[in-house]
């Protein structure tokens, strides 16, 4: 009997512990930690098409504009635009001070033609286009045509400004030639009488256009080359 009771007690304690023994908890499973989006670093204006394609733009239209002159005296009296050594144009009087002379002149001058200058001004205009167009293209292949056209624009510029001073200084030699070999030489370009009179100072020169149009090629180079870099 006794063994009966000591084993219904032991019953009774295990029943108690199991009831108020506090429930196993679970681990807490640690946070998800937040993930972040890498946004891909801006590049800013030097990365994209934007500043090329301007300078492009600026350099060919400003083939529209006189590209050079004939002056006596700070006086211009003739002059061609960029577009007018492309299409092999005539020089145009830009003052009548001269009256006739002036138009004779103009007449003898564009009997003479500029050596390949025509062929500098094709070159620099279809170069400057065709680097437009490649700014338009991907930074990478875009960028570098962009760089070899622009520099390559503004090098035939640079060979349109050559040869026309040598066209324009041959010019003037040979006339200084005849007349001092002759007293009577013919007058290549019509300008002796105009140059006399205005003691003997004609010269020829580049606009400020021509050398905006030389700066905004190297700058279209250079904006790509930056650009081709940014990427």
């Amino acid at each position: 009997m006794l063994i009966v009771g000591s084993l219904f007690i032991k019953r009774i304690s295990y029943l108690d512990r199991n009831l108020y023994m506090e429930p196993i908890q679970q681990p807490t499973p640690p946070p998800p930690t937040p993930s972040y989006s890498q946004r891909a670093p801006s590049q800013g204006i030097f990365g994209s098409r934007i500043p090329s394609a301007i300078a492009f733009a600026v350099g060919i239209l400003l083939f529209l504009l006189p590209f050079s002159e004939i002056r006596c005296n700070n006086t211009v009296f003739m002059d061609k635009t960029g577009i007018g050594f492309v299409l092999g144009q005539d020089w145009k009087v830009a003052n009548n001070t001269f009256g006739n002379e002036s138009k004779d002149a103009t007449q003898k001058t564009n009997s003479e033609k500029e050596g390949n200058a025509q062929y500098f001004a094709i070159a620099a205009l279809a170069l400057a286009v065709l680097g437009l167009l490649f700014s338009f293209g991907n930074a990478r292949s875009g960028g570098s045509a962009g760089m070899v056209t622009g520099i390559l624009s503004a090098g035939s510029l640079v060979g349109l400004m050559i040869e026309v001073k040598r066209w324009f200084n041959a010019s003037l030699a040979k006339e200084a030639a005849e007349k001092a070999n002759t007293n009577t030489g013919d007058d290549t370009l019509g300008l002796n009488k105009i140059g006399d009179t205005l003691g003997n100072s004609m010269h020829l020169g580049l606009t400020l256009w021509f050398y905006i149009a030389l700066i905004a090629f190297l700058a279209a180079a250079f904006f790509s080359y930056m650009r081709r870099k940014a990427k």
